[in-house]
């Protein structure tokens, strides 16, 4: 063969490869108000930033008719690419092909890129759209699932790790995502769950929809699973390209700094904390006060909405921001927020991302629904989580913090390196109201007004525990300070513990209560 026969030979492949599974198949996909997954590479990367590898890969099943089909790129895209200009490794199933059914060549495609991006210290987004595993393939498939299983554990805590749903994602299948960092979901595209509407019906005799299953509303909402909610993939790939702008590329480094900006002058921290403290507020009107130019890039704001948890920069610098949300709930602790906490302060730990958390905690959520789910366990991670983490932890007080609640926010008990309180804020092992009840009940019960007595109690009680000055006297509070000035404190303390080091026990590896 001449080089020029070669050269032909050469781009006719390329172009029959790079046209997936066929015009019929992405109309079809189109017609579901879907992208190709080449199109949704090419949306999400820099322009023209793109490089393709294993192209030209193809499946070795001989059975089921298998041996004489040719599977374009079979059935999944993989590559290199920039977002930003920041470098990422990127795949793609495509559901034109098989749809997009995983295979042992399929899996090894990407357990390759997967390699590269932890040895290259890389972010890795995966963009799932697949029927499942490839039922001729039989026990090849399942092998290639537990490849990919296997490097995504590889892979946590050392690079980031993105999952982008954005068709079915079903049985086994859900596992990848599942291990990964940051999950990305689309309405009425993206499809999660274990086992099918058929299945639930056939076992259990309930007709349910495929969206109210797994559908991407229940995931970010219910179920916890998907960290960010989009109505449509354009949506979603800047929700992508914003994430990694917080993100290193790797555990070996730190986030990159970027130009500070001021909050923005609408949101003024006296004009927002109620002067009632049973008032409830919104937390993340504190954050935009706080956090330069006033941008809070929220993580599962849709689950276990008393917790608020997300990134922003202050100085210039990458922060991960956790605090009670007192809108709902009152802020408490409860299984889920415990949960949705503990994941990020890990997160954040392994890619040395400094923890601000903001405090108003009434404690942890009473109930039999609560103890009966593990609560304590469940509870118990937060403790972990922070007691564990070595980053810089920076700590503010706003108001209650009582009880376990206390402690488990990033107290100085949990090595808090700051722990900062303002004037409001009411520490102490429960509140005012139910501990005067209790210390003072004789006394409120044989007084001739009980009701005048138990106020008179309820203040002696404030006066005396609920305020920041006594923890403060103990050294568990480093400074109580004015509203205003907390900004410029959370900066000095991230600033000289730029440095900070941790000397720990030596160990293989704790047993965290999961």
């Amino acid at each position: 063969m001449t080089f020029m026969q070669r050269l032909v030979d050469f781009f006719t492949r390329k172009s029959a490869v790079s046209k997936g599974g066929g015009d019929k198949a992405i109309s079809k996909q189109k017609a579901g108000g879907k992208m190709t997954a080449r199109e949704r590479i090419a949306a999400l990367l820099d322009e023209g930033s793109f490089h393709e590898y294993d192209l030209f890969v193809e499946h070795n099943c001989q059975d089921f008719g298998m041996g004489d089909k040719e599977l374009a790129a079979d059935g999944v895209i993989t590559g290199s690419g920039t977002v930003s200009g920041r470098p990422v490794c990127i795949y793609a199933q495509d559901f034109t092909v098989a749809g997009g059914s995983l295979g042992l060549m399929h899996a090894r495609k990407i357990t390759k890129i997967m390699d590269h991006a932890i040895k290259m210290g890389m972010p890795i987004i995966g963009i799932n759209d697949s029927g499942g595993a490839r039922i001729q393939e039989g026990v090849n498939s399942l092998a290639g699932y537990g490849e990919i299983f296997y490097r995504n554990t590889l892979a946590s805590g050392v690079v980031p790790q993105i999952s982008v749903i954005l068709g079915p994602c079903a049985g086994g299948a859900v596992y990848s995502p599942a291990l990964t960092d940051f999950v990305f979901v689309v309405d009425q595209i993206s499809k999660m769950f274990i086992t099918g509407p058929e299945v639930v019906k056939t076992v259990l005799g309930e007709e349910i929809s495929m969206e109210e299953l797994g559908g991407a509303r229940v995931q970010a909402e219910i179920a916890g699973n998907a960290h960010f909610f989009a109505n449509s993939e354009p949506e979603c790939f800047r929700q992508i390209r914003k994430l990694i702008s917080y993100l290193p590329d790797s555990n070996r480094q730190k986030a990159a700094g970027v130009e500070q900006k001021k909050p923005k002058q609408i949101y003024k921290l006296e004009n927002l904390i109620p002067k009632d403290s049973k008032v409830p507020f919104d937390l993340r009107d504190i954050v935009r006060a706080l956090v330069d130019d006033s941008d809070f890039f929220e993580v599962q704001e849709l689950f276990a909405p008393n917790a608020v948890i997300g990134f922003s920069r202050i100085n210039g610098e990458t922060v991960g921001i956790i605090g009670n949300q007192p809108l709902v709930l009152a802020g408490v602790l409860d299984i889920d927020a415990s949960d949705k906490i503990a994941r990020f302060v890990r997160f954040c730990d392994s890619f040395y991302i400094p923890i601000v958390t903001l405090v108003d905690i009434p404690g942890y959520l009473p109930g039999s629904d609560q103890e009966h789910g593990g609560v304590i366990r469940h509870g118990a991670k937060v403790l972990y989580a922070y007691s564990e983490a070595t980053v810089p932890k920076i700590t503010v007080i706003l108001r209650k913090a009582y009880g376990g609640g206390y402690i488990a926010m990033c107290s100085l008990h949990l090595r808090g390196d700051f722990v900062f309180a303002w004037p409001t804020a009411e520490i102490a092992v429960m509140g005012p109201e139910g501990a005067a009840n209790i210390i003072f009940r004789s006394e409120i019960m044989s007084a001739d007004n009980p009701e005048e007595m138990r106020k008179i109690k309820v203040k002696e009680y404030t006066d005396k525990f609920a305020n920041p000055y006594v923890a403060a006297s103990s050294g568990y509070v480093d400074a109580v300070i004015a509203p205003e000035e907390t900004r410029d404190y959370i900066a000095h303390a991230l600033q000289i513990s730029r440095n900070k080091e941790v000397t720990l026990p030596s160990r293989k590896h704790g047993i965290p209560p999961v």
